[in-house]
């Protein structure tokens, strides 16, 4: 055998097992669970809560908890990043609270109490169920969808086949794929990745306000993708900006919680476009008067 065939051979069987370990462990790398038991008593300081369990038709347990306020303005669902339980992301909840709505959050599966087997098709249906229990009660009129980082994703797929109030993006990415080709250029992760959360796909479906919150300085979900993301729909969308922001630390900045409150508590008028400057032709010749 020739000794090029015997390096092809090897470079090819060699890019085959990585190909099949990323199949594999991609689950363990892009979700970082923490479990917590059954008894585990949820607190929070000056938050009033309420906890849940919703049995989905697979049998599986979703765990969520709704903090509560006197006479909501609405609710708030947030969808979390891919670490940790809600025990630790409840205290993103007072961002919303304290503009009198309500806020929803849950544990996707193999997270906190939640239990099930995980997948992308799994954490969607899931997702709808709460949604739709959601607005067995509150008017989706009143119902805001807030997603950060992977739950970004599904965010924006749930407004997408619904119709809420609007949709909140906290540090979201075009695609998971794309985020993950970075680190693996050279790997046919459209084919390997289980979970491809095609954000700009499901964009294009989304009827109501658009609101996407970015810092400039995240290394993992580079600020350009939500530049692209904001130019899929754009009469629709309004772009943040977080200077300095990185991906974990944006509610640590004054100006992203003033751009909460200008989002949550806007209210819109209509405008008048031909009073403005919009399609207004200047002419630069000088057109004397004739003698």
């Amino acid at each position: 055998m020739p000794y090029w065939l015997q390096i092809l051979i090897i470079v090819a069987i060699t890019y085959l097992v990585i190909s099949i370990v990323i199949y594999y462990v991609q689950d363990y790398l892009l979700f970082k669970p923490e479990k917590l038991p059954e008894d585990f008593q949820f607190f929070y300081k000056n938050q009033e809560t309420q906890e849940y369990n919703l049995e989905t038709r697979d049998g599986a347990v979703i765990n969520g908890l709704r903090f509560r306020v006197k006479d909501p303005k609405g609710v708030v669902l947030y969808l979390k990043g891919n670490s940790k339980s809600i025990k630790g992301w409840g205290k993103f909840a007072v961002d919303f609270t304290r503009h009198g709505y309500d806020v929803f959050m849950i544990d996707y599966r193999g997270f906190g109490k939640s239990t099930g087997r995980r997948s992308q098709k799994a954490i969607k249906r899931d997702l709808q169920e709460v949604y739709t229990k959601i607005k067995e009660r509150v008017s989706e009129e009143n119902i805001i969808v807030y997603g950060r980082s992977l739950g970004s994703g599904f965010a924006t797929k749930l407004a997408s086949i619904n119709n809420p109030k609007m949709l909140i993006l906290d540090a979201p990415y075009y695609s998971l794929t794309k985020v993950t080709a970075r680190y693996m250029p050279f790997m046919p992760l459209s084919i390997l990745i289980k979970y491809p959360l095609p954000t700009y796909k499901w964009l294009k479906y989304v009827q109501c306000p658009i609101h996407i919150v970015h810092g400039t300085n995240d290394k993992l979900i580079p600020y350009k993708s939500s530049v692209k993301l904001s130019q899929i729909k754009p009469k629709l969308t309004r772009l943040h900006t977080i200077i300095g922001g990185g991906h974990k630390d944006l509610n640590n900045f004054e100006s992203y919680h003033q751009i909460m409150e200008e989002i949550i508590n806007a209210k819109l008028n209509s405008i008048d476009f031909s009073t403005t400057s919009i399609n207004v032709i200047h002419s630069a010749k000088n057109n004397k008067a004739k003698a």
